[in-house]
């Protein structure tokens, strides 16, 4: 189990400057933001002993091959996701926990994939709660627009390119029953099917609105964590709503307020049980004065531990 959430704890930070997953420019420069609003010195105070991983680049879309129209830029996120997947094993193994900054959500599959890998030896398995609008459960067959971006979750399930499946190691990075996507609001109707199908457990912000986000967490990380090694956080911006993070790729109204996305959050560090984060879809083009990104770091410092009192 991992130490109580007030514990101090070593955390390697790697910057994912990518948005070929995405159909908008701009996320790439997320990493950057986030850094910009003092993430290392906030979780420093906080009594974390941050370490710098450093950065993994992609080639801009200008001089990169689109590919195939259902999988754009497959060659290049594959390669990304490796890299990233191999610089998360490597924090694993010095027993750090990994934050991912984005980018966009096709990072996951590389973060999520390293989790997988590491625990597997060992005979453990890792639960993930994935906050977003979307369920991101898209695979190149049914994708209306063939943004990687909008498959990850379906990649770490097993589902999508074999290419990316295989990055967690030969078999799915996670199980259904351990997984529960929270925030969601903007399904396409293909990907409706896939999710009921999937055996995923969806607190949708209706859902969301009737019982309150604490009822919502509690049952996701019972999900996560039932069995598992603990937990893996992969945060989506556009999940909270953008009168309170209008910087993100592809906002959608009526999300988490600033609170309950605070509480999401708090939750998971509450429960001592975080194994990593990502951190994603900051679009620094669209914010106001790095307004995204300073809820960002103030999210992340949440999730590690940061109470009122």
């Amino acid at each position: 189990m991992s130490p109580p959430a007030t514990a101090p704890r070593a955390v390697s930070v790697v910057a994912v400057h990518m948005d070929l997953g995405a159909g908008r420019r701009g996320v790439d420069m997320g990493p950057s933001a986030i850094r910009v609003a003092g993430l290392a010195g906030r979780l420093t105070r906080l009594g974390h002993d941050v370490h710098e991983a450093g950065s993994v680049s992609v080639r801009e879309p200008e001089v990169c091959p689109v590919g195939e129209a259902h999988v754009k830029y497959l060659h290049e996120v594959l390669a990304c996701c490796t890299e990233l997947r191999d610089r998360t094993l490597e924090a694993l193994r010095a027993g750090a926990v990994p934050l991912a900054l984005g980018g966009d959500h096709s990072i996951a599959i590389g973060s999520i994939a390293a989790q997988a890998a590491f625990r597997r030896p060992r005979g453990e398995t890792v639960g993930v709660i994935w906050v977003d609008a979307h369920a991101d459960m898209n695979t190149p067959e049914t994708s209306p627009s063939g943004n990687i971006h909008g498959m990850p979750l379906a990649v770490c399930l097993g589902m999508g390119a074999p290419e990316l499946v295989a990055i967690a190691g030969g078999s799915p990075a996670v199980e259904a029953r351990h997984v529960s996507i929270v925030g969601a609001r903007d399904l396409d109707a293909e990907e409706r099917r896939i999710v009921r199908a999937s055996g995923v457990r969806v607190f949708t912000m209706s859902e969301i609105d009737e019982r309150g986000i604490a009822a919502c967490m509690d049952e996701a990380l019972d999900r996560a964590t039932d069995g598992t090694a603990g937990v893996h956080l992969s945060f989506d911006l556009d999940g909270v709503d953008p009168q309170f993070a209008p910087g993100v790729g592809t906002a959608v109204p009526g999300g988490l307020t600033y609170r309950e996305a605070h509480l999401a959050c708090e939750k998971v560090a509450h429960s001592g049980r975080l194994l990593g984060m990502d951190l994603v879809e900051l679009n620094p083009v669209l914010d106001t004065n790095n307004r995204t990104a300073k809820l960002g770091v103030e999210l992340i410092l949440s999730a590690f531990g940061k109470t009122i009192l």
